[in-house]
This record gives structure tokens, sequence and C-alpha cells, in this order.
């Protein structure tokens, strides 16, 4: 009978053993993928920040592509382009002769296309463009609108010949020595452009000085005429009235 006790508790033991090392397999494979979760979080955090790191050094990197010398271009070209713009508004509004009119809303279409061109090469390179006229040009551009007439005319042609003759010169070296090639390209690609602007607003202005000089020979000759008359009412003798 006592052995009988003996056996029956050596199996019980058994058993009790048995489950508590599945009791501990079973919580081992539950912790098993918890853990796994852990990790693969832990790396796709540590992959999200490398991409943003080297999303941030892609950028840092392609403001840096920019020399100091291309980025004072781009700048210049961008206001000078506003300005061309602003000031073709101007012309097509007020413009005296046909001829202005049409030179002016050019310069609204073709420099609104560079500086649509010019914004996204900027952009590519991490170079935030001015959005409006800076102090000097707001001034010229009021001094223009006060403007009417011929004298308009011959001051804005006068200005467009100045001023692209500057733009071609500056394209023309930017495309042979820019360091960064894509705005190399740029600048050669629209260079020929700014050259036929050239040719054309001297043509413009040729027939402007034409107009002004014409309008002020006939104003000295009207004012001529006007006090040769005068002399020639006061040189006559008092009318005497009959008696």
């Amino acid at each position: 009978m006592e052995s009988f006790k003996k056996v029956v508790r050596g199996a019980l033991a058994a058993s009790a053993m048995m489950c508590l090392i599945s009791f501990g397999a079973a919580a081992q494979d539950q912790a098993a993928p918890s853990a796994s979760s852990d990790q693969s979080a832990a790396t796709a955090k540590h992959t999200k920040s490398k991409k943003a790191a080297a999303s941030s050094d892609s950028n840092s990197s392609a403001s840096a592509k920019l020399s100091a010398a291309d980025k004072k271009f781009v700048m210049d070209a961008a206001k000078g382009g506003m300005m061309e713009v602003e000031l073709g508004k101007v012309a097509a509004e007020k413009g005296n002769s046909s001829d202005v009119k049409q030179f002016g809303q050019r310069m609204v279409d073709d420099h609104s296309k560079a500086n649509d061109q010019l914004k996204t090469l900027a952009e590519q390179k991490g170079v935030t463009l001015p959005t409006d006229l800076d102090a000097k040009d707001k001034a010229m551009k009021d001094k223009m609108s006060g403007l009417s007439g011929d004298q308009f005319d011959k001051m804005y042609m006068q200005h467009m010949v100045m001023d692209h003759k500057k733009d071609v010169a500056e394209f023309k070296k930017e495309s042979n020595s820019a360091k960064d090639s894509d705005l190399k390209n740029w600048a050669a690609q629209t260079l020929p452009t700014l050259e036929d602007h050239l040719k054309n607003a001297q043509q413009v202005a040729g027939t402007t000085k034409g107009a002004a000089a014409s309008s002020k020979s006939s104003t000295k000759t009207s004012a001529k005429a006007s006090k040769k008359s005068s002399s020639a009412m006061s040189e006559q003798p008092p009318v005497t009235p009959k008696q």
C-alpha cells in the first residue's frame, strides 16, 4: 500500500512538472512575437530617420549646388524679369503708339514664360526668389505710370533698349561661365529671345524718337505762327470810327 502511494505521488509530481514546462514554453512563445515586433518597430524607426536625414542632406546639397555668382545671377534675373512684366503691362495700357503697345505685351508674354522657368529651376536648387519689386523698381514703375503720350513712349523704349543691352551681356556671360549646368542651359536658351527683344526695342525706339521730334517741331511751328499772328495784329493801325 505504501509503495502504491509513492507511485501515485511520483506520477503527480511528474505531471506537475510537465505542466510547468508547458506553461513556460507557452509564455516564451508569447514573448517572442512581442520582442520581434519591438525589434521591427525599432528598425522601421531607424530607417525612417535615415531617410529623413538623407532628404535633408539632399536639400542642402541642392541649395549648395549654386555658387555665389550663380545665385546672384538667378536673383538679378528674377528681379529683372518681374520688372519687364510690370512695365510691359503699363506700356500695353498707356502706350501712345501701336508699336509700343505691342512691344509691351510681348514683354509680358515672353518674360512671364521665362520667369516661370526660372522659378522651377530655382526651386530645384533650393533658392527662394523675390515675389515683389524692390524699392528702386517700384519707383521707376511709378515714374513711368505718371507719363503719357509720346513722352511715355520715348522714355519706356529708351529704358527697354538700355535694360536689354544689360540683360544680353549678363545672359551671354552666364551661358558661358555658369558653374551649374542647368542654369547654364537655361541662360543659353533664353539668350536668343533677349537678343531679339533688344533688336525689336531699338527699332521701336527709333520710331518713337521720330514721332517725338515731329511732335516737338509741330509745336514749335504752331507757337511761331501764333506769335507772328499776334505781332501782325499789334502792328495794324487803329481804326478811326467815321463821324
